[in-house]
């Protein structure tokens, strides 16, 4: 089968989705978003699609069934006439639509650290969360460090790094990934709808495609102690200033630690590290190039990338980023205005969250506009007025919670009766449920804890001695704890 040899006008260069991710994970959108363009360039290196499991997953996991990987490249059978044999569309119909959801998408993106061609459960080197608002066109990036101390579901505190790994040797429903997933959900209180999880092979082959990155190191560092492929080492020194650097010399720059603020300078050098090889494919002599190495593109995706996306509603998102304009786009990292270190019982060194300010940022970064609450005078005495008994049930794994927010309560007049334990300590955003007519205690417990009106029902029979349940989710801390 031959190539249409028609030259075709290119299409306009905007911003894709992958550009917004920090470090290797951003290499997947690029695939993705580059696809719609190179289908017709490489349809034929293309005969066939195949789903296998990535280098770094476990074979024998049981999360393999629920994981795709994209489209691996296959070479033509010349035992067999092309005519007979079209090659497989690498895109649906469907995959070129717009992006048709109206509500805010979350991806977490995840750095696998895999060595010494391991091929069993791995940590997470690096982990973020990517928000899509697709009305009101706007993303954020949210960089999480690794040594985050934090609850993971089912297996108590410990590292951020450790739930990937923990999630496939302990074959969690759904694999490491899901058990990140949930992990990232627990702490910030907000629904992760996709995962993408890539090892450094990805970058370090995309980053060398498009001819290396420019950097403004803004420090010199020196690392003796950096780690190679395996167990050993493999020291890295680079001066500050305007430095060109291939793949492998990025991926150490971007994952050094060798820094005084160490996890955190870690996170914001991947930024820049991920807006420089954005600056290089968009140069426009670097398009031609990416065609020319599409089918490279599509080996490294097969190897060692795993996602729970659709190719369609990756393709569909990376056109809908395409319209969000760059000061459209907030970076944030984790800094140490939101965690502080801390060195546990056994002697490790971790960074605990200061959740009250994690909170905030959260919300600045992922919730639509406050839509403002109508005033109503009197409410407190239209409240007391319905005499409403309130119960408190803690639905987070934070000890005291409920008692703590009983006391809140009731310094505003809240008749707060009842306080235990809800039937999970997982609810992502608090509820509160009305057993009854008490709409202006409802209405001033939403104005009090902050609840969104979709988190507000109601309901009969209550299992207690109440009128109104307050189930607490990761979303809510006391002012002022």
């Amino acid at each position: 089968m031959k190539v249409n040899s028609t030259r075709r006008t290119p299409p306009r260069i905007r911003l894709p989705l992958w550009a917004v991710s920090l470090l290797g994970l951003g290499i997947i959108i690029l695939l993705i978003g580059s696809s719609v363009w190179l289908y017709q360039t490489v349809q034929a290196t293309v005969s066939s699609l195949e789903v296998i499991n990535p280098d770094f997953a476990n074979p024998n996991s049981s999360s393999a069934a629920a994981v795709q990987t994209l489209p691996a490249p296959s070479s033509s059978d010349s035992s067999n006439n092309a005519a007979d044999n079209e090659p497989a569309p690498i895109l649906s119909t469907d995959a070129l639509r717009p992006w048709e959801g109206k509500n805010r998408v979350s991806i977490l993106l995840l750095g696998i650290d895999q060595r010494c061609e391991e091929d069993g459960p791995t940590h997470t080197d690096s982990m973020m969360v990517l928000t899509i608002d697709p009305v009101g066109l706007s993303a954020a990036v949210l960089s999480l460090p690794r040594d985050l101390w934090v609850e993971i579901p089912d297996f108590g505190v410990d590292r951020i790094n450790q739930a990937h790994y923990l999630g496939e040797i302990y074959e969690y429903p759904g694999g490491g990934q899901a058990l990140a997933v949930q992990t990232v959900e627990t702490l910030l209180g907000v629904p992760i709808d996709y995962y993408v999880a890539v090892n450094f092979e990805a970058f370090v082959e995309v980053v060398d495609l498009i001819g290396g990155i420019d950097i403004d190191v803004l420090e010199a560092i020196d690392d003796p102690n950096y780690p190679d492929r395996c167990y050993g080492y493999d020291p890295f020194s680079i001066e500050a200033g305007k430095q060109h650097l291939d793949g492998e010399t990025a991926l150490k720059y971007a994952r050094t630690r060798a820094t005084f603020g160490g996890d955190v300078d870690r996170a914001a050098r991947q930024q820049a590290v991920i807006l420089a090889v954005r600056q290089q494919v968009f140069d426009l002599n670097n398009v031609t190039q990416l065609i020319a190495q599409a089918p490279q593109l599509w080996h490294t995706s097969q190897e060692n990338i795993r996602t729970n996306m659709t190719l369609d509603e990756a393709i569909q998102l990376a056109l809908l980023a395409q319209d969000i304009p760059r000061d459209s786009i907030r970076t944030a990292v984790l800094n140490f205005d939101y965690v502080y270190n801390e060195t546990t019982p056994d002697g490790r060194q971790v960074l605990v969250p200061v959740r009250e300010n994690i909170r905030q940022l959260r919300d600045q970064l992922f919730a639509p506009p406050a839509i403002p609450t109508p005033v109503i005078e009197n409410l407190p005495a239209l409240m007391a007025a319905e005499e409403a008994r309130v119960a408190v049930l803690n639905g987070t794994p934070e000890f005291g919670l409920a008692a703590s927010t009983q006391e809140y309560l009731q310094s505003f007049g809240i008749n707060v009766v009842e306080i235990g334990n809800a039937d999970a300590s997982t609810y992502l955003t608090s509820q509160i449920i009305t057993y009854g007519s008490y709409p202006n205690t409802s209405r001033y417990l939403t104005q009090l804890m902050h609840v969104p009106p979709l988190n507000v029902s109601s309901g009969t029979n209550p299992d207690g001695d109440y009128d109104i349940l307050i189930i607490i989710g990761n979303d809510w801390r006391v002012p002022g704890s």
